[in-house]
């Protein structure tokens, strides 16, 4: 977890404080919230309960209420605390604080008389730990929209912000194939490969991406849309994905964010991106005239097959030896 300023989780707070964000699995995995670690405590007893969904002004958490917990909250003026715990990749303690809340009711959770659903709202502003961890999930969603076409260009500069290799695989009609990332997005990646493009165009594939600090892994489904050549060497093809975008995994949403929060908003800052222009699918004549351009000339490639390894050129070499194949815009200004 990285550290904000105190400016950016007020604008956190601000921008999303009525939003409510519903725990699902994959969620529970990004934030790294220890379910078994959460509970209420009301005085001196504490009951095991599990977050359904919470915002930056309330919560609202399963708890059984065989437990006296009803009880003990007519007592306390139904004033409780929800204890949050998460799991920080980059420490070896545990994050956990608790939120000072007042019960507001509750009704039987999926028509359980034991389970009830009980709805918390906040009595003070919670802790700039929480505000940051959901913060950045819900700025990642919100810029995945807005700024789905900024590419990042894969430079050594970038790959370093990024903890990411340019040498990666991508799965074309269950045939696994090296590649080199030239440029990421939210929305999309541009690929350089070996390949014939009349075979690759209009293809479902799945691209393996590999992070470091924390390591992670995603694997982005798409669409292959579009081919070109790359100048001077035949046998390479640019070739770029469009991800489905139903299905793009929240932590690379967040990866992506977190480097682009990074540059400005008029664009200028220390790194180089790429404008992406609107443009229409290229057929695999389009892409690649004459086809037989983009096949290696000693050993042409056979459809469904992978090239050896030894005819693959190293990814430093492939890209020194590729020009851009969008218009490359350098960013770099006053800091």
């Amino acid at each position: 977890m990285g550290i904000l300023t105190s400016q950016k989780i007020s604008a956190y707070y601000d921008l999303f404080k009525t939003i409510d964000v519903s725990y699902s699995k994959e969620i529970l995995q990004v934030t790294g919230l220890n379910t078994k670690q959460v509970y209420l405590k009301c005085v001196s007893d504490s009951w095991p309960c599990y977050i359904s969904s919470s915002s930056f002004q309330g919560a609202k958490v399963v708890v059984s209420i065989k437990t006296g917990i009803l009880q003990k909250l007519e007592r306390a003026n139904n004033m409780v605390s929800l204890r949050f715990c998460f799991k920080v990749a980059d420490k070896g303690d545990p994050l956990s604080f608790f939120v000072n809340t007042k019960s507001t009711g509750y009704v039987p959770y999926q028509g359980s008389d034991e389970m009830a659903l009980f709805s918390l709202q906040f009595t003070q502003r919670p802790p700039d730990d929480l505000i940051e961890i959901m913060g950045r999930i819900l700025d990642a969603n919100v810029n995945s929209k807005k700024r789905k076409d900024e590419q990042i260009l894969i430079s050594p500069e970038s790959s370093r912000k990024l903890n990411i290799s340019k040498e990666s695989a991508i799965l074309v009609q269950n045939v696994p194939r090296q590649c080199i990332l030239r440029d990421i997005s939210f929305a999309g990646a541009r690929i350089i490969m070996m390949g014939v493009a009349k075979f690759l165009v209009d293809k479902e594939a799945f691209l393996k991406m590999d992070f470091d600090e924390p390591r992670e892994t995603f694997l982005l489904k798409g669409n292959l849309i579009n081919a070109e050549m790359v100048e001077g060497r035949k046998e390479l093809i640019s070739l770029e994905l469009q991800y489905d975008e139903n299905i793009v995994p929240m932590g690379y949403k967040i990866r992506i964010n977190d480097y682009l929060s990074q540059i400005r908003p008029d664009g200028r800052g220390s790194e180089t991106v790429i404008e992406k222009k609107p443009a229409q699918a290229k057929t695999p004549t389009q892409s690649a005239t004459p086809t037989q351009s983009a096949t290696p000339a000693a050993k042409p490639a056979t459809p469904g097959q992978s090239p050896p390894a030894t005819e693959w050129p190293s990814p430093d070499e492939a890209v020194s030896n590729a020009p851009p194949v969008n218009k490359v815009v350098d960013s770099k200004g006053p800091s």
